[in-house]
């Protein structure tokens, strides 16, 4: 007999993003970060969504015998009772019962109980019988079952056990269904969780080269739609994505909307380097299907013309802006702005500027930066310096971008009192930056103020938000060189070597005669070795989450490093972190000249050095928890386990996030109590959360505060109401209720209940 269980709608268009939280002020001006337009705008807001095929998907039927065709009657009594019983309890108890009909339960009689929870929408239940199934020694792989529960699983939004009975099937060596593909991408692309969509995007790519699926129209759009909508102008690393999805889609023959062409030409305009002739080509194809050119492909010219300073496209294209019937963005004036200060025509800019406020009644804070950035570069500091005060009496913000703008010219320029007097005002008004503080070190040292060098020198290494690098080391360094102060100069070189800065070569060559004469053996400044400090940090990174990647003969690792961009707290610790690694990190993840911007992933080059952390945290391309983990959980761990992979509850609690296995989690809980830390244990999914409640939670407090990030005390001090969303995976964490695996027995870790 035949089961096939009906597709319960679900919608898949809300595909949602959580949006980074806006600081008051940014430490760098970055315009596809900040305006409008940095997130796309679809004209069409009834598009196609992957959920309208789902039921014209085909997956296997199941082949399952019902009760009143068992021949025993016991047997049928036990499984009626079974059916009745699973449902109601826990993952903990559920896997005691079944474990307790071991000796009769075969594999025909726990696939009917996994398909009778299917039945009865008892999905999770379903999922754990399945589970418990493949531990048994009479297992075989049900390639039906296993779809037909992933399907569901998916459909719920449930994408880690999707995912989990995919791997499983792959591992099989067979290739899941359609069904399966479309239904993981929709879940992956229906949830905030950061790096699902990522996930999404491989398993796309999968379902096209390993199972030789065609994908419906539906989920072309829907993910080119997911690609569009990221937060924080990070679609534009999604280009080769977005060019793979219309080659499928021209290449099966499928309707290609507006608004793929629309989006394509507008990922194509924020890259840093411009293909002209591939959007081009773009705009033909939309010509030729007799789509016209809209407000947003307009503006993407625009802002592609003011990559090169293509004067004459520019000026074509803003024809067609003023003749379409839509009222033209502010971001539109930014662009024809830069057009014309490209190719050195400053006072077109400032009549840009000027036609703004008549035109739109309004001046944006984008165009103010603009117009600031473009006097500057021609030095027109009276008229740049009026623009600033006008931009401080309107009130907007950020303030950053335009002072350091400012302070950065007058250095150029040599007027070093106007840049100090601009930068205590900038004090005044906004956040301690980093890149402002070097700009007037930088100015110090210029004109032979050493004394109060050293003083800003020594507040930006003490003041962790703002931070010394290779820039500024070897700016003070120089200072100390060219005065003689061999003594201070030998200093910096020693912490130079501490953080493994480069030192420039012309400063190096200087150094070498210095220390020759003071000491028997000049240090390499760059040596790849990890300091006691780097090694405890990154232990507590790895218990957050941190992912490490090996090669295939697991001979070098790489470590990837990836903050929620969501996240103030992450927003904070990420700097600290990439100044931190600084030296390990990959080419593409270091900063460039005048790029101050931290990015919310980056990662370390390939190297051996990391074997040791991979085989501890990550043996097998999963994470797991050392057996030594009682020996590591030093105070300055937990903070940065903290820090990465925990949160302030808005009662004031804290949870630490942790993945592995139940043995583990008893054992770092087991580290924790003989610390005189008690915590509770709950279990969500794969992921355990570690709750230090109430009272408990100022114990741990007052153990990790002396380590945690000064900017961050105030987000993570127990006992106080939250200022930052916890992430989704942490909410309704109910540590008072019957729990998936909660720490007051031992009984609650069976076996067949481990991630």
């Amino acid at each position: 007999r035949h089961f096939s269980v009906s597709s319960a709608p679900f919608s898949a268009s809300a595909v949602g993003f959580v949006d980074e939280k806006e600081r008051e002020e940014e430490e760098r001006w970055d315009f596809s970060n900040n305006e409008t337009e940095a997130k796309f705008v679809f004209e069409d807001n009834d598009g196609v969504f992957a959920d309208n095929d789902m039921k014209h998907l085909v997956a296997p039927e199941i082949e399952v015998k019902e009760l009143d065709e068992l021949p025993e009657q016991w047997r049928r009594s036990k499984l009626a009772w079974l059916c009745k019983e699973l449902p109601a309890h826990k993952a903990g108890t559920l896997v005691r019962i079944l474990n307790a009909q071991r000796k009769w339960l075969k594999q025909e009689d726990a696939t009917y109980l996994a398909v009778h929870c299917m039945r009865i929408r008892e999905n999770e239940t379903g999922f754990r019988v399945y589970k418990w199934m493949m531990q048994q020694h009479w297992y075989r792989f049900d390639f039906a079952l296993a779809t037909k529960l992933a399907d569901y699983m998916g459909k719920e939004r449930k994408f880690t056990k999707c995912r989990e009975i995919f791997d499983d099937i792959i591992n099989q060596g067979r290739v899941p269904s359609e069904s399966t593909f479309h239904i993981l991408i929709v879940a992956y692309l229906s949830t905030p969780v950061q790096g699902c969509l990522d996930e999404a995007c491989g398993i796309y790519n999968r379902m096209i080269q390993l199972g030789g699926y065609q994908p419906r129209l539906s989920l072309h759009n829907s993910l080119f739609r997911a690609l569009l909508n990221r937060p924080g102008g990070s679609s534009k690393y999604y280009l080769k994505q977005a060019e793979f999805i219309f080659h499928n889609l021209e290449t099966c023959g499928l309707e290609i909307q507006k608004e793929i062409y629309t989006g394509l030409i507008w990922l194509h305009s924020y890259q840093d380097t411009v293909d002209k002739e591939r959007i081009k080509l773009l705009r033909k194809m939309m010509r030729e299907s007799g789509m016209e050119e809209g407000k947003e492909v307009l503006i993407s010219i625009l802002r592609a013309c003011s990559k090169d300073g293509d004067v004459e496209e520019a000026e074509r294209t803003w024809i067609k802006l003023l003749g379409s019937n839509d009222s033209i963005p502010s971001q539109a004036f930014v662009y024809k702005m830069e057009v014309y200060s490209k190719v050195g025509e400053i006072t077109k800019s400032l009549e840009v500027f000027r036609e703004m406020k008549k035109c739109l009644g309004y001046t944006s804070i984008a165009s103010y930066h603009k117009i600031i950035e473009v006097l500057c570069e021609s030095e027109q500091m009276d008229l740049a310096e009026s623009f600033m005060k006008e931009l401080i009496e309107s009130g907007m913000k950020p303030l950053m971008p335009s002072y350091i703008k400012l302070t950065d010219t007058y250095l150029r320029l040599n007027y070093h009192d106007k840049l100090e007097s601009t930068f205590l005002e900038c004090l005044e008004k906004c956040r301690p930056n980093r890149t402002i503080y070097s700009i007037y070190l930088s100015s110090l040292v210029k004109v032979g103020n050493l004394g109060k060098a050293e003083e800003i020198f020594n507040h930006m290494g003490e003041n962790v938000t703002i931070g010394v690098n290779a820039k500024s080391c070897n700016t003070i360094l120089y200072g100390y060189l060219s005065s003689g102060d061999n003594s201070k100069a030998e200093k910096i070189y020693d912490l130079m070597c501490q953080k493994k800065f480069e030192i420039e070569s012309p400063l190096m060559e200087k150094l070498e005669s210095v220390l020759r004469s003071s000491r028997k053996e000049v240090k390499k400044p760059v040596s790849l070795k990890l300091s006691k400090e780097q090694r405890e940090i990154l232990m507590g990174l790895l218990l957050g989450g941190l992912r490490i990647d090996s090669d295939e003969e697991r001979k070098n690792h790489m470590i990837r490093f990836e903050f929620n961009p969501s996240s103030i707290p992450h927003s904070i610790l990420k700097r600290h972190i990439h100044d931190q690694y600084h030296e390990w990190l990959h080419p593409s993840s270091k900063l460039t000249a005048g790029n101050g911007d931290i990015p919310h992933k980056f990662n370390t080059i390939s190297h051996s050095y990391f074997g040791f952390y991979a085989d501890q945290f990550w043996p097998k391309g999963q994470p797991v928890i050392p057996k030594l983990i009682h020996r590591w959980l030093s105070p300055i761990v937990l903070a940065y386990w903290y820090m990465y992979g925990g949160y302030r509850t808005s009662a004031g609690d804290i949870l630490l996030k942790l993945k592995g296995s139940s043995e583990g989690v008893k054992k770092v809980v087991k580290t924790l109590k003989s610390k005189s830390l008690n915590c509770r244990v709950k279990r969500k999914g794969r992921v355990f959360w570690i709750g230090f409640l109430r009272t408990d939670s100022m114990w741990f407090w007052k153990l990790v505060e002396p380590y945690v990030l000064d900017d961050l005390k105030d987000f993570l001090k127990a006992g106080s109401e939250t200022a930052d969303d916890c992430a989704v995976e942490s909410r309704d964490i109910n540590f008072d209720s019957a729990s998936d695996s909660d720490e007051k027995g031992s009984s609650d870790y069976s076996e067949g209940d481990n991630p």
